[in-house]
């Protein structure tokens, strides 16, 4: 009897801890499979994303689609008795045209549940790990003691969390912040609430210390360079986490321990939703440009990286007649040159552009700004930049390949890593039918190390980077090198302007004006890029390579649905084929408009007929969520 009992007791312990298969615990089986809802966003909601879901065991246990207005999800798990923790990863491109990948989870389980998807979920999810989620979600079936230390950290983790922008909370009137739960707030919608706007005030990224080891960076998002105000060590942070009572604090790398924030602009951001819902009732009303560029939501308009209120006024009209509507507006971050501390004269915001079916057919930015005296109309309108051209820094990543796919070994290093300097040279918004207009002759870089490069005019949109100062016609590679700063070319390049934050100053004459602009780097420069990061297109090989006949042919379709899946962070922004004389001169540069995600695939729809010997060559280009670009070049057999 005793030995029954005792062997009673032993199963009924292995069941509570998920039968010893080394999984999440075990919940005794519902009646029916539970239901799980919740909210993907990044301030404006991730619309048709796709949803997955795994349980503590690392089973998949549900799958969904964001809905297409909202970002709102919900879905029946597959079984009456799924392993607690619940483990979320939401999928999909936000409103900047960004690829998020993004995680949550619910710690217990319970006949309905709501596990919200965001920037702020990610983080406690990540602090909860001590590492990256993605990886952890990719292995779930084998990570069943990470995720149990993950449920067990999640609340202190997101208590933590608060902490760390603590400015913003009290900014945004949360009042009862113990009470506040970021993973399942029940009335939680991407509505400009101040749920919504606390993700929307803070920019969060996953990285990489420079001893490799896992971090979280959060800065305020509005202010002129893009720095990351707190730093958290992430393995220190879960050990702290988990303990009784522990000090996460201890993680904190940085000496900033919470977040600044953007007091007076906070505080007027809950009506911005006024605005897209009014350019959405004036695209309705079908009205032309001549009436729209007097109506009063774009009176004040200015400029914005060249793009007059002309311009602006034939975007709107066409959505008019193509029957298009704004989604939720994004805030990205602040246009001033200069911010005033917490506060934000022009903000920078971005919104999905989609058709009658919900269907996402293109990608809107510009600046807005509040008018607190407006009585009749909306206090926030578009105004533009203010800015006659365009000037952007990111880092670089390039990977030269050959005909069959296989890395070049005429290209050393390979990949090779720098700096992408945008500098606009041509109007962005041409009128169909007419060539755009010039708007820069030359211009200098200034690297935060104090050495200059000189970049010049080379019948591109953007300027190349020129061997010459101050020359203003030059001949276009058509590949990386025009707009590339390569380390391995390059010896100006040192470790201060490969990192976060630094600062590039651009001098240049616009119209008999001179004028100076800063450049912020976004995020590190990566030492090392992984091959996979680069994009590259299915079924190549060596019996099936990239032709120069068929880049000529005006018909070939690449799909690059393979690499997609692989990187679902990456979103392909660039397609283009680079004809070069091999005699010398001008190559001939063919672009094709790459689509939106999900789709894959693309038509090379413009035939190109030789005029002699030349080398044929398929570019193309990717932007990862932090905004690091992968260039990957394919050289065509002959």
């Amino acid at each position: 009897m005793l030995y029954r009992l005792a062997a009673l007791t032993l199963t009924l312990l292995l069941t509570a801890c998920g039968g010893g298969g080394g999984g999440g615990g075990s919940t005794p089986p519902l009646e029916t499979p539970p239901n799980l809802r919740g909210v993907a966003a990044t301030g404006a909601p991730l619309i048709s994303a796709q949803v997955s879901v795994v349980d503590g065991q690392g089973r998949a246990v549900g799958s969904a689609t964001t809905h297409a207005a909202d970002g709102s999800y919900s879905l029946t798990l597959n079984t009456t008795s799924p392993a607690a923790p619940l483990f979320i990863q939401v999928r999909g491109m936000d409103a900047a045209g960004t690829m998020q990948v993004l995680h949550s989870t619910v710690p217990t389980i319970s006949a309905a549940m709501v596990g919200h998807v965001t920037p702020l979920t990610n983080a406690i999810v990540a602090l909860s790990l001590g590492t990256e989620p993605a990886p952890v979600f990719a292995a779930a079936s084998t990570s069943g003691s990470q995720l149990s230390q993950m449920a067990t950290a999640a609340p202190a983790a997101a208590t933590f969390l608060k902490t760390l922008v603590k400015t913003q909370i009290s900014d945004l009137k949360i009042t009862d912040a113990t009470a506040f739960d970021p993973l399942a707030d029940a009335s939680f919608a991407a509505n400009k609430g101040a749920h919504d706007l606390l993700i929307e005030s803070v920019r969060i990224d996953l990285a990489r210390s420079k001893l490799n080891v896992p971090v979280l960076q959060i800065g305020n998002k509005f202010i002129a360079a893009p720095t990351a105000e707190v730093v958290v060590e992430l393995p220190t942070a879960q050990t702290e986490l988990l303990k009784t009572s522990g000090t996460p604090a201890n993680a904190i790398t940085s000496t900033l321990k919470a977040a600044t924030s953007a007091t007076t602009l906070l505080s007027t951001l809950s009506g911005l939703d006024d605005l897209g819902a009014a350019l959405n009732q004036l695209i309705a009303q079908g009205r032309d440009v001549s009436t729209i560029l007097t109506h009063t939501l774009v009176s004040g308009y200015d400029k914005h990286n060249g793009r007059s209120k002309a311009d602006l006024a034939g975007i709107l009209s066409t959505y008019t007649t193509s029957n298009r509507q704004f989604g939720r507006l994004q805030l990205l971050g602040c246009a001033d040159d200069a911010p005033t501390a917490g506060n934000c004269a022009k903000v920078l915001v971005g919104a999905i552009i989609s058709d009658s079916t919900g269907a996402t057919v293109g990608l809107f930015s510009d600046a807005v700004s509040y008018n607190k005296s407006a009585a009749t109309t909306n206090k926030w309108n578009l105004i533009g930049n203010g800015k006659k051209l365009s000037v952007a820094v990111y880092p670089l990543g390039y990977r030269a390949l050959t005909a069959d796919g296989s890395a070049s070994s005429a290209v050393v290093p390979n990949p090779g890593i720098g700096l992408q300097i945008e500098l606009q040279a041509q109007t962005a918004d041409p009128v169909p039918g007419i060539p755009p207009t010039q708007l820069l002759s030359s211009a200098t870089v200034q690297l935060p190390g104090g050495f200059s490069i000189p970049f010049g005019y080379c019948n591109r949109l953007l300027l190349c980077v020129s061997s010459t100062p101050g020359a203003t016609n030059l001949i276009p590679t058509g590949g990386v090198g025009d707009i590339a700063i390569q380390r391995a070319a390059v010896g100006w390049i040192g470790s201060v302007d490969s990192v976060r934050g630094a600062k590039f100053i651009t001098s240049y004459t616009i119209g008999g004006v001179a004028e100076t602009r800063n450049a912020w780097l976004r995020a590190d420069v990566l030492g090392e890029p992984a091959i996979t990061r680069f994009p590259r297109i299915d079924s190549v090989s060596a019996t099936s390579p990239v032709s120069a006949a068929s880049l000529q042919g005006g018909t070939l379709v690449i799909n690059w649905a393979g690499w997609a899946a692989a990187n679902p962070d990456l979103r392909l922004i660039e397609i283009k084929r680079v004809f070069t004389p091999t005699a010398g001169g001008a190559p001939t540069v063919l672009d094709t408009a790459v689509p939106l995600p999900p789709k894959t695939t693309a038509t090379l729809s413009t035939a190109h007929t030789p005029a002699g010997a030349e080398t044929s060559e398929l570019w193309l280009q990717a932007m990862d969520s932090q905004g690091r670009r992968f260039h990957t070049r394919y050289t065509a057999q002959p």
